[in-house]
């Protein structure tokens, strides 16, 4: 039976660690592919979540389809970059020395062909009774997600056969927060800013147009665009921000949800750049699961 790699779904964990890779210059579909397969038996889809980017899946000389690069987005003041990158695991648990362990043993097994590129550790903020972890800044991160069913039709692939049926597309961005501007605005500032108060997590009526959830209000959009975030802070030495993971069923929600963002559709450019921008984008596929293995029939393995 394939199912979806079990971390899109779940919440997200006490901590975690982003590792992403490269393709080797010398890489060929022949050391890929016995890469992939060292890697298989590592990747639970609990404890490891596997995605794969557009370059990986055309080094292989196959197709997801869906699947494509990040588009760099400029807007009013705004940059939204593209980083390419072939191959992300989101490592998943309550310690991080076990995830430590775990990358390395992944590097190991997909060299030479994939090379380690950087790695990003998570952990989660404020848990509470909502289920949600928070962002830095304090406000609750996730709230709109979608649940249940709603969840399982936003971010999984549905209708289109074995070896794709139960994968998810993921969007994947690095964003650095500058504490020091969030730390100068007032609290009424900030609420307008996200358009919900940090005292209650209650959405403001009579939020600015710029206020992220009215940028982002996932029913807004025609279709509708919701996706199902699965994001965590960060922080090394005195940089800090949110690793921002949104799972779709299609790439199209979160894409429309970033351009509204950058002021693409109406000059309007969310607030949350005040504070905060994103140094890295990248899509990937997360393919399905069969046998507690990723079901890799689809790029030919």
């Amino acid at each position: 039976m394939t199912t979806s790699q079990a971390a899109i779904l779940a919440p997200v964990p006490p901590v975690g660690r982003y590792i992403l890779f490269t393709l080797a210059t010398d890489a060929t579909p022949a050391t890929l592919r016995e890469s992939l397969a060292r890697l298989k038996p590592l990747v639970d889809g609990e404890h490891t979540l596997l995605a794969l980017g557009p370059q990986l899946v055309q080094a292989l000389g196959a197709e997801v389809p869906g699947l494509r690069e990040f588009p760099a987005l400029k807007g009013p003041g705004v940059d939204v970059p593209s980083s390419p990158t072939a191959m992300v695991c989101w490592l998943r648990g309550d310690e991080k020395g076990d995830l430590l362990l775990q990358a390395r043993a992944i590097e190991k097994a997909v060299a030479p062909a994939l090379h380690f590129h950087r790695a990003v550790d998570g952990f989660r903020y404020k848990l509470g009774a909502s289920g949600h972890g928070h962002d830095l800044t304090g406000y609750e991160d996730g709230t709109e997600n979608p649940e249940g069913d709603d969840a399982e039709a936003a971010a999984l692939v549905q209708g289109q056969g074995a070896g794709l049926d139960g994968g998810s597309f993921v969007a994947v961005q690095q964003w650095v927060h500058d504490m020091d501007a969030f730390d100068a605005m007032a609290s009424q500032a900030r609420d307008d800013m996200m358009g919900r108060r940090l005292s209650d997590n209650e959405e403001l009526d009579d939020a600015p147009a710029s206020a992220h959830v009215k940028r982002t209000a996932q029913e807004s959009f025609t279709p509708e665009a919701f996706v199902l975030r699965r994001s965590m802070p960060w922080a090394l030495g005195h940089k800090m921000g949110l690793m921002f993971v949104a799972f779709g069923c299609t790439l199209d929600a979160f894409e429309a949800q970033m351009r509204r963002m950058a002021g693409l559709e109406d000059g309007i450019t969310d607030g949350i750049f005040k504070i905060s921008k994103p140094v890295s984008g990248s899509y990937l596929w997360c393919p399905p699961m069969q046998g507690g293995q990723p079901d890799l029939r689809q790029i030919g393995i």
